[in-house]
């Protein structure tokens, strides 16, 4: 009897996991752990070796300052981390299809979605909004989150009305402003959020452009800190540069913006230290203002010209002096702009100079633009000292010409190497060198 009894016991089951949800054991199928951690993959990710880790585990690995595939041992020549999609979609199906939920799962946290949907619900039915927005921050931000669960949160629709409908309901309350800010900021700077859903954030901000506008610019002049000031900032950029002028002009005319730009890219503090980021966005955000037209005498009355200057002098990334240059060249079309360039030695007109041909071909052609309205049309004679005086000038407007640029720059700058006293040889120094260049007129 005891035998037949053993002969009729069923095999012993294959591993497995338990989950407390629903009572029942699962098998997890081996390829679906990570290596490190053992844990089922959150965010799936291949090193060049060809091996598949968690991303949060492998993430750790290499922060420790390990330079080894952890499972091979092998030197890593890259330590680019490649996602791996394809398992991630055979992840998602065996929960689908085992009927699991995927918290149920020892160690994984696929179900941050669910987590973050009871926020966006939060969020929109609390009064008191703040902390909400600061855990869905959270969860934007969370490294172990996977990319999917964040965009399948936005997909779904919900997410970012909830943010703006906050900053809305409490436009006059910092703290919200901030936190909904932050959310934003976040969404738009990830490289983990697809840009479709980076263009939702800016499409739903576009629906209320004034109230939302207004609600930035209380952060830009009230922000408890500078890090709320350049979300701020950044959300204001994106929401730009995808706007059409009409727009921009809307934006341009809420009270306090323009001088709180400023002030976001100039010193942060008493020793006047510079914060790039701050700088690169407030820069980026006056550009695009400065092409409404009506909007250029109060710039320069508010300081932006001394403020550009400063960044031209001291910033040497390309696409912040390109902004740069074409703020310049938007103040000198008109004549405060002109005046201002003018002023304190002309150091606008020198800086502007110094800084044609380091800012990429845009930025060179709006330098030349700026210059030529100073010193060709309005004959300012401290603008044409400067730029004679500077070194290297003439070298700088011969490498614009010989650099492919358009015809009106071209013109710009023929005109403006009649500036330039030439020696009865028709020749002149090269720039920096000893060599000479044969004069093109």
């Amino acid at each position: 009897m005891r035998k037949e009894e053993r002969l009729r016991s069923p095999p012993p089951p294959p591993p497995t996991t338990t989950t407390a949800a629903l009572e029942v054991k699962i098998p997890v199928p081996s390829f679906f752990r990570c290596p490190i951690s053992l844990d089922v993959m959150r965010s799936p990710v291949s090193l060049c070796t060809g091996v598949t880790y968690d991303r949060a585990s492998i993430q750790r690995w290499l922060d420790s300052g390990n330079t080894t595939c952890p499972a091979t041992m092998q030197p890593l020549p890259s330590t680019d981390l490649v996602p791996n999609l394809t398992l991630q979609r055979l992840i998602r199906l065996w929960c689908s299809e085992s009927a699991v939920d995927p918290a149920a799962v020892p160690g994984s946290k696929l179900s941050a979605r669910r987590l973050a949907g009871r926020l966006v619900k939060e969020i929109s039915a609390s009064s008191d909004p703040a902390a909400p927005l600061r855990r869905l921050a959270g969860f934007f931000s969370d490294d172990d989150v996977d990319e999917f669960e964040k965009n399948d949160l936005i997909n779904a629709g919900g997410c970012i009305s909830a943010v703006q409908s906050a900053m809305k309901r409490k436009c006059d309350d910092v703290e919200t402003l901030e936190a909904s800010s932050g959310v934003l900021a976040l969404v738009l700077r990830s490289e983990s959020i697809e840009e479709a859903n980076k263009k939702t954030v800016v499409t739903e901000f576009s629906s209320d452009l004034a109230t939302l506008v207004s609600c930035l610019v209380k952060v830009l002049s009230e922000g408890t800190c500078l890090e709320s000031r350049i979300d701020a900032a950044r959300i204001l950029q994106s929401v730009l540069a995808a706007s059409n002028s009409d727009s921009r002009s809307l934006i341009s005319e809420e009270p306090g913006l323009i001088l709180e730009l400023i002030r976001l890219i100039g010193p942060v503090d008493e020793k006047g230290t510079i914060e790039r980021s701050a700088v690169r966005l407030g820069v980026a955000c006056l550009a695009g203002i400065c092409s409404v037209r009506k909007v250029r005498g109060e710039m320069v009355q508010l300081g932006v010209v001394s403020a550009v200057t400063r960044v031209l002098i001291t910033e040497s990334d390309m696409a912040v002096s390109e902004c740069a240059l074409k703020i310049m060249e938007a103040v000198a079309g008109c004549a405060e702009g002109r005046m201002a360039m003018c002023e304190n030695g002309a150091m606008a007109v020198k800086a502007v100079a110094c800084k044609m041909m380091k800012a990429g071909k845009c930025g060179a052609e709006a330098a030349v633009a700026a210059l030529w309205a100073v010193c060709i049309k309005c004959k300012d004679r401290r603008a044409v000292e400067a730029l004679a005086g500077v070194e290297g000038g003439l070298t700088r407007l011969l490498l614009l010409m010989q650099s492919g640029c358009s015809p009106v720059a071209r013109q710009m700058a023929g005109d403006l190497i009649k500036i330039f006293k030439v020696n009865a040889k028709n020749c002149l120094a090269g720039y920096e060198s000893k060599t000479t260049h044969i004069m093109p007129f």
